[in-house]
């Protein structure tokens, strides 16, 4: 991809989908973030997008994303919606010429998230996806270490997170997250993203993928249980279990190397622990009280900074997150 256009000081944004996300995640960073504006929010529902913008202190709001997407005034959008409408959302903003950022994941499936990049990549804009993560500094740590050699060559990585079923898997209750029309791997779709892309992050991208993917429960339609290896560019395999009904939570990542290892959490807000010659090392970085702060920061640098900066979470790095995802799920 050529250099995108350049940006100038306030970028305003707009948001489609001030949902549960937006409201302490997200939002605020896009008014917290220097050379930023908040400018126009939209949701379907008027009485709350109202309520939205009001409590935010946001100037416009919408019921009707179009009206968003054409305004003068909004010069970016970030989309945060569920994953079903990113598609449609997003090809609307590139059709309009504009950066944007999507939620993760991308898209419910390949074809869809290969149709949003390759959009943007047509008219040479901007496409981040919010898989913050890459930007904050508990896993830029992590990437410092095995950059720095504190455990050698890193040989595997592994994977293990394990939820109980929620009162409303159990209650049967609408939720999109285990619809399988907006998310097919139900919540490994919403939260294994997130480790899987971090990984490729740390370790490069992977190269080949091979899984298993069932429905143990019952109790929704998406799958709920799943197992996968895979190998990354280089070399180094891993490994990952991700189950929705166990009695048990848990969440433990370990990076083996030919000198040492790493533990960590993907969610839990649990410390870093380096083990190598030199001993045990236990760090604990908190993350911001607006978690995607660094990543918007980051968008900033990239479209204000003029400097060449790429930001670490793009179309393109989330798309084959996607892909390795199909893989897993692929194993039915």
């Amino acid at each position: 991809m050529t250099d995108h256009p350049t940006y100038h000081p306030p970028l305003r944004w707009g948001i489609i989908g001030c949902g549960d996300v937006t409201e302490v995640k997200s939002g605020p960073a896009y008014q917290l973030t220097e050379g930023f504006e908040l400018t126009a929010v939209m949701r379907r529902d008027a009485a709350r997008v109202k309520d939205f913008a009001e409590r935010h202190g946001v100037p416009k709001y919408y019921t009707d994303a179009d009206q968003l997407i054409r305004d003068a005034d909004v010069d970016a959008v970030y989309i945060a919606t569920p994953p079903d409408s990113h598609r449609e959302y997003a090809l609307r903003v590139a059709a309009a010429g504009k950066p944007c950022c999507v939620e993760k994941p991308l898209a419910p499936n390949y074809a869809d998230g290969r149709a949003i990049v390759e959009a943007f990549a047509r008219k040479n804009l901007p496409l981040f996806v919010a898989y913050y993560r890459r930007s904050l500094p508990r896993f830029t740590q992590v990437k410092q270490w095995l950059d720095e050699g504190e455990i050698g060559a890193v040989r595997h990585v592994s994977w293990l997170l394990a939820k109980p079923p929620s009162e409303t898997d159990l209650a049967g209750n609408p939720n999109w997250r285990t619809d399988p029309g907006v998310a097919p791997g139900g919540y490994f779709d919403d939260l294994a993203s997130h480790g899987l892309d971090l990984f490729t992050f740390l370790l490069g991208d992977i190269e080949t993928v091979h899984g298993i993917s069932r429905n143990q429960q019952g109790l929704y339609e998406a799958k709920d249980a799943f197992t996968a290896c895979w190998q990354h560019v280089g070399g180094v395999t891993g490994a990952g279990s991700w189950n929705f009904g166990s009695g048990t939570a848990l969440d433990r990542v370990e990076l083996l190397g030919s000198a040492g290892c790493v533990t960590f959490s993907v969610f839990a807000e649990a410390p870093l622990r380096l083990n190598n010659s030199a001993g045990e090392r236990e760090l604990f970085i908190e993350h911001p009280k607006h978690v995607q702060l660094p990543h918007v920061e980051n968008m900033r640098r990239e479209l204000l900074g003029g400097g060449g900066y790429r930001h670490p979470s793009t179309g393109r790095s989330a798309l084959h997150t996607g892909w390795v995802m199909a893989g897993v799920l692929g194993g039915g």
